[in-house]
């Protein structure tokens, strides 16, 4: 699979990636849970690209973990959700509350598509030092800017600016930083 490319929902090769990332993040969960001192190895396992000193509480819920990029010290808290059929990179220094969803799934709209299985996505893109409040979801091909603000609960359906904050659904900018 070629992340962004249309697939097949149920392809097993797919579901054997995704069972083998599931098992890597009860892993990690487990080494977390117990202070083991490799769960840092294990993340790095299960993240395509792991900046230093980043901080992911478990439970991480991903597809592939290898189409995440997250930069360096960025703090992820509880029950992150990341579907990575397509890149997705979070900034440096970045924070992300409780129960943040990055969802890059997409589709399509007509009936027999849908009924053959036919799935794609479009990345997602957090720019260095933004705030995801917690509930956020991110839906597919939104890009947030650098510094930005984005208020618990919110669904960003579209792009946001740096430097602003975001609130409500659909997110739509209150304030400028």
């Amino acid at each position: 699979m070629i992340a962004g490319d249309p697939y097949i929902g149920d392809d097993p090769v797919n579901a054997e990636r995704n069972l083998l990332v599931t098992r890597l993040a009860y892993e990690y969960h487990r080494a977390v849970a117990l202070g083991e001192g490799n769960a840092q190895e294990i993340l790095e396992q299960i993240i395509g690209d792991l900046g230093e000193d980043v901080v992911i509480r478990p439970p991480l819920n991903v597809d592939y973990g290898e189409f995440i990029s997250i930069g360096a010290r960025t703090f992820i808290n509880f029950n992150f959700t990341a579907l990575d059929v397509s890149p997705i990179r979070i900034g440096a220094d970045c924070q992300i509350g409780p129960n943040v969803q990055l969802l890059p799934p997409t589709h399509p709209i007509e009936p027999q598509p849908r009924r053959d299985k036919i799935e794609s996505g479009k990345p997602i893109a957090i720019g260095d030092n933004v705030w995801l409040g917690g509930g956020a979801i991110v839906c597919p091909g939104v890009s947030i800017g650098e510094n930005s603000v984005i208020g618990a609960g919110a669904v960003v359906t579209k792009d946001i600016p740096a430097n602003v904050v975001a609130v409500g659904n659909p997110a739509r900018v209150i304030k400028e930083i």
